[in-house]
């Protein structure tokens, strides 16, 4: 015997459904996709609430000016930059913990978006938020199906 279980012994509670396939791609590895994607910026939680998906995004020390989100081929992404102050001079600093520069995260869209167009965003205190409304439930569809003994 291999060793190997079954992919669907990994994640039982989501295997095969939107669900299971949004959360794969949200939270997989984008190390293949080419994105700069640093571990202090774009931590993101993504969940459904009164017929929308939210995602909200940590973009700590980000205004709103300096993000740009675009929708394009069933996927969102959020881009802008972190920027340094210019108060205190590279010289200055003892260390330099933060991560600063542009950052780009693109994030798949469920199948089942209402309207592009009325997708929204916020940004507050360092959360962005993006509103995404749906047609259909992402939760109703990932609900397993019963069969029934005979």
């Amino acid at each position: 015997m291999s060793g190997h279980l079954p992919s669907v012994w990994h994640r039982p509670f989501l295997a095969e459904s939107g669900l299971s396939r949004l959360m794969d791609e949200v939270f997989g590895d984008f190390s293949d996709v080419g994105f700069d994607i640093s571990p202090s910026v774009g931590k993101t939680d993504v969940y459904e609430k009164a017929g929308d998906v939210i995602y909200e995004m940590e973009l700590p020390g980000v205004t709103k000016g300096e993000v740009d989100i675009k929708v394009d081929q069933g996927r969102l992404t959020i881009s802008g930059e972190t920027k340094r102050s210019e108060e205190v001079k590279r010289e200055d600093y003892f260390r330099i913990g933060r991560r600063y520069g542009r950052f780009q995260r693109s994030l798949p869209l469920p199948a089942d978006v209402k309207n592009e167009k009325a997708i929204s965003a916020s940004l507050k205190d360092g959360i962005l938020k993006v509103s995404v409304p749906l047609s259909k439930s992402i939760k109703e569809k990932a609900k397993p199906v019963e069969v029934k003994v005979e």
